[in-house]
């Protein structure tokens, strides 16, 4: 069913979400969370059966098909249950909740669809996440299953309201964070962590070794890069950090995991060779992991890095923007109901589409043979090929004999030809909804981005994007994190804020416009203000006036995305910095007080986190570009620092001349162009060094 459809037979057709209108038709009676549901499981003492996921999951349409859409099974769902639909994206609240408790009963074991069974009251006492049909995978039939939960809810009601006792405890208590103080978090500390994310790295192809899956590591990158600098160059942590980096972008970059043809990244990659993918692509990870390859070509300059940066975002500004300016979520896995159908290819389609000899040449480079590497799982009698690059493009013209100049035209226009095939396929669905949280990181990435390469246009769409935000999904200072057709959700979470605080930061950064560091310190007013606990530190998840729910979550551990505490940390030491407001500071060490125990016990979540806490213990350098910013001397000073890796730094502006132009930071006082030329100023641990007026001067700078 095409995402958007509308024709309901249950409480869906009038969601915002693209994943519960794919559900409107189904025969299974669904309702939104939400006051109509709840109040008829609490009136009918009914449980609930709570099913979790999101429009680009895979598994989510597997059941969906087999299940959701039998009307047999449907007949059981409705007499048993209240049955209630959410979308992941939009309440991860919920989400982390009831996910925490299917890992508890799981064994560790999570994922989506997320299958979760509660009493009236909203206690999980039983989850698991894919059920087939029939008993299979060492898994019991969904229909079965839901009758015998039905069953026991008749006849044994207090042993399951006994183990929702128990798993709700667990619940709370593995949400709640530890004690440790910020003291425990030092730069021998956050070293001793990170080499135990390393620890974890494959060293023969990069990222992380979990199982079958590997995922882009990009939060951990970042902190490798950290942690790089701080050491130097020659120091042997860093050169083991820095490997790392090298060799995870470096297969990803030639994988099936990144889309050879029209940009992207996907998913995950199925295998530990980044070759073969799961083929929904995130507007998150287009964010995070071009925020990963945009940093490491600064600090090591290879032209690889920074021609997948730009792809990435040019995928994004091609698929994923609106009309508006604002960020859709997702490309789809599945088109035309096979997951990965639009994106790979026979060996004859290929030679078809461009002749024998670019053909060859063509598969020979990206890997693609008669035999094939890749099966449609559900048609395994069906071969055809992932692209991806086994050898380097060097490598290859040595093998052949060539000059890699020559080839590299050729190979590009194979592509373009190509991809002009692909897009007459029929494409992945397309998840339309525009949610605050994402675009917060996508935006930071295309402003960071735009002004590490300089290229203008990535600038352009981040101020699109978070203008769009500001119109349309922030009412009186308060954010709605969905946006879809005209309509908005009216909540908000805190990494909805987190993330577009961080946007708004990198947006000025980028532009020196005062508007985008003004709008961030009132979005950072009303985080304290509704999110932050002035009794133990830290932030909620979710504001204190949500609706009624099991736990209210206050946790540093990064997911896919990143952690909203872990990036409102960030936010603080950065504001604090800028404005020189000590209760930000105050805020920001409450935060890493609250959080440092469990992210120095599990520091594989908590990339972000020690990030944070390297920019708070190394302290801020802080760089003042002062003068007529759209003057040639200005803009030459502002394009080098730009392009130096500076993890800590802090980026500010003044013209005197202007001052109505100029925000009101205690760094800028007494700062002045020199001998009528501008002038960059850099400041660490209080103490301000002579100002620079040339490129060079500034080099002496900043590497002090």
């Amino acid at each position: 069913m095409a995402v958007g459809t509308r024709t309901g037979r249950n409480h869906l057709s009038h969601a915002t979400s693209p994943y519960l209108l794919q559900h409107a038709s189904n025969p299974v009676e669904w309702y939104e969370w939400g006051r109509e549901a709840l109040h008829r499981a609490r009136t009918e003492r009914k449980p609930i059966f709570l099913s979790i996921g999101y429009s680009a999951c895979h598994w989510c349409h597997v059941m969906a098909h087999e299940s959701f859409e039998d009307e047999a099974t449907a007949a059981v769902m409705n007499e048993n249950f209240v049955n209630i639909k959410v979308d992941r994206e939009e309440r991860p609240d919920l989400d982390a909740i009831y996910m925490q408790a299917t890992m508890i009963l799981n064994r560790g074991q999570g994922g989506w669809p997320m299958s979760v069974w509660l009493t009236p009251d909203l206690r999980p006492f039983f989850a698991g996440t894919y059920f087939p049909p029939q008993p299979a995978f060492g898994r019991p039939g969904f229909r079965d299953l839901c009758r015998r939960i039905g069953e026991l809810w008749k006849t044994r009601r207090d042993d399951l309201l006994a183990e929702a006792d128990r798993l709700t405890e667990a619940v709370i208590q593995s949400l709640e964070p530890g004690r440790l103080g910020a003291a425990a978090l030092t730069h021998e500390g956050i070293d001793r962590a990170a080499q135990a994310v390393a620890g974890g790295f494959d060293r023969q192809r990069g990222g992380m070794l979990s199982g079958p899956n590997k995922f882009p590591p990009s939060l951990a990158l970042d902190l490798f890069l950290r942690l790089a600098h701080r050491h130097g160059p020659s120091a042997a942590q860093s050169r083991e950090l820095l490997a790392l980096v090298n060799l995870t972008l470096d297969h990803m970059a030639r994988g099936g995991v990144f889309d050879q043809l029209g940009g992207g990244i996907y998913r995950y990659s199925t295998d530990p060779a980044w070759h073969i993918p799961h083929f929904e692509k995130m507007l998150y990870d287009q964010a995070l992991v071009s925020r990963a390859f945009v940093d490491a070509h600064l600090v090591t300059k290879n032209p690889l890095y920074r021609r997948i940066a730009g792809e990435l975002f040019d995928f994004v500004l091609g698929e994923l923007q609106s009309p508006g300016g604002g960020f859709y979520s997702a490309r789809d896995a599945d088109s035309e109901g096979v997951e990965g159908k639009y994106y790979v290819w026979t060996k004859a389609e290929i030679l078809a589409s461009l002749g024998p000899e670019e053909g060859e040449l063509f598969c020979d480079y990206y890997g693609v043979t008669a035999e094939g590497n890749w099966r449609d799982p559900h048609a395994p009698g069906e071969v055809k090929n992932v692209l991806h690059v086994p050898r380097s493009l060097e490598e290859f013209a040595r093998m052949r004999g060539a000059d890699p100049a020559e080839l590299e035209p050729r190979l590009a226009a194979a592509r373009r030809k190509l991809l002009a095939v692909r897009c007459q396929r029929v494409p992945p669905a397309l998840d339309d909804k525009i949610l605050v949280e994402w675009n917060g990181l996508m935006i930071a990435s295309l402003a960071r981005g735009g002004a590490a390469l300089a290229e203008r246009k990535y600038v352009d769409a981040a101020v699109r994007g978070a203008e769009f935000i500001l119109d349309h999904q922030c009412r009186d200072g308060r954010l709605q994190r969905v946006f879809r057709g005209g309509r908005t959700g009216e909540i908000a979470f805190l990494t909805d804020y987190a993330a577009f605080i961080e946007a708004l930061l990198e947006l000025y950064e980028a532009t020196f416009d005062k508007r985008w560091l003004e709008r961030a310190l009132e979005l950072n007013r009303t985080v304290i203000e509704r999110y932050g606990d002035r009794r133990a530190g830290g932030f909620f998840l979710a504001p204190g006036n949500q609706e009624p729910r099991v736990a209210r979550i206050k946790d540093a551990r990064d997911g896919a995305t990143p952690a909203g505490n872990s990036m409102q940390l960030m936010n603080l030491l950065r504001l604090s910095a800028i404005t020189g407001d000590r209760l930000l500071r105050h805020w920001a060490d409450q935060t890493m007080s609250c959080f440092a125990a469990d992210v120095l016990q599990f520091p594989t979540a908590g990339a972000r986190f020690l990030a944070a806490a390297e920019f708070a213990l190394t302290g801020p350098v802080e760089v003042t570009v002062v003068g007529d910013q759209s003057s040639s001397g200005a803009q030459q000073l502002w394009r080098h620092i730009h392009s130096r890796y500076l993890p800590n730094r802090v980026l500010l502006h003044s013209d005197p001349a202007h001052p109505q132009s100029n925000i009101a930071a205690p760094a800028l006082q007494e700062k002045r162009p020199v001998d009528g030329r501008p002038a960059v100023y850099v400041c660490r641990d209080q103490t301000c060094f002579p100002p620079a007026t040339t490129v060079g001067q500034l080099d002496e700078l900043l590497v002090r």
